[in-house]
């Protein structure tokens, strides 16, 4: 697929999140951490929301959602990240959502993302899945504004810390929030028992690498199946928005690990279907084509992107049914 400017801000991003991990790398006292789940090499599919032809939330779609990734092998969920569309929905929508995931949950691990612009909305997000059971967070920083300070970011997730108990982890995923994560606000953080980790997003090994090396004792998750093998390598988890199209193979990763089989020829698997169907899906709306997949592989109707993101066109279907075909022959 073209590199989008999107993807040039998120490469950006990470370089200058390495540059910081290098300089700074500093020796963290270990501490007992509540990570919210029962070990940390785990699979989390960073799900979809199921919408309507008229863009609201079908709640009997997303039940069929999580069943299926339950099937699959998947041993958690994260609920409204950014494969979820977050920003799209408002936060008596959020909250639904949630609620929806929780009752469905079918024993996987949730976690939800309550971030927003503003502290006051994300701290009442915070507590309403803390209040319903949620087994962590994953947050966001506060996007839109140009290049906050660590240390405006510091007193915003604070504020946060101070206000639920749930396990957090930040969002690193400087492509679109613009607001990295950096080794010194983790650092600034660290005092609180309940900061669990991050998810990163950046797809810089570099990156990845010096935040996986510098908090041994956090779950450094991976977002990107890039980085994958880092994460493995060092016993980290990963949350993945491959698990929309992919769950199967996705799990089939963790499967080998646990039994220390060939896990990187499950990875490689996995990243050639991402090849072929990134191939067919070019020009398409990312979350549509994420949709799309799973609701082929579920044999379901298709469900709608939320606006502004938009469906696709019949040739654009044709184009990723042929590719999906052409996964299903590899096995």
């Amino acid at each position: 697929m073209k590199t989008t400017r999107r993807d040039m801000i998120g490469m950006m991003g990470g370089v200058a999140a390495a540059t910081v991990l290098t300089a700074s790398a500093p020796a963290v006292a270990q501490a007992a951490r509540r990570l919210g789940s029962r070990e940390k090499t785990m699979y989390w599919v960073a799900s979809v929301t199921p919408c309507n032809r008229d863009g609201t939330f079908d709640p009997g779609a997303y039940a069929a959602i999580m069943q299926w990734h339950k099937d699959c092998g998947a041993d958690g969920v994260m609920v409204l990240g950014t494969s979820g569309e977050f920003p799209s929905f408002s936060l008596t929508e959020r909250k639904f959502i949630l609620e929806t995931a929780m009752k469905h949950r079918n024993g996987m691990n949730i976690m939800m993302n309550p971030g927003t612009s503003n502290i006051i909305e994300t701290i009442d997000l915070a507590k309403h899945a803390e209040a319903n059971g949620a087994d962590g967070m994953l947050v966001i920083p506060p996007f839109y504004f140009d290049n906050p300070s660590v240390e405006g970011l510091t007193r915003y997730f604070s504020m946060l810390f101070e206000a639920v108990q749930i396990p957090i982890n930040l969002y690193h995923i400087p492509g679109l929030s613009e607001v990295p994560i950096t080794i010194q606000l983790l650092r600034n953080l660290y005092r609180y028992p309940h900061l669990a980790g991050i998810k990163d997003s950046s797809g810089i090994a570099s990156g990845y690498t010096g935040f996986v090396k510098t908090f041994p004792d956090l779950n450094m998750r991976s977002g990107n199946n890039s980085n994958l093998a880092i994460a493995l390598e060092n016993g980290m988890g990963a949350i993945l928005a491959d698990g929309n199209p992919f769950s199967r193979k996705c799990a089939d990763i963790f499967r080998a690990y646990r039994a220390k089989g060939d896990w990187r020829g499950a990875l490689a698997k996995l990243q050639a279907a991402q090849g072929i169907i990134g191939t067919a899906a070019a020009g398409a709306d990312n979350f549509a084509v994420m949709k799309f997949i799973l609701s082929q592989e579920m044999g379901t109707s298709e469900w709608t992107p939320r606006v502004p993101n938009i469906g696709l066109t019949d040739a654009q279907r044709a184009s990723l049914k042929s590719a999906l075909d052409r996964v299903r022959a590899m096995g």
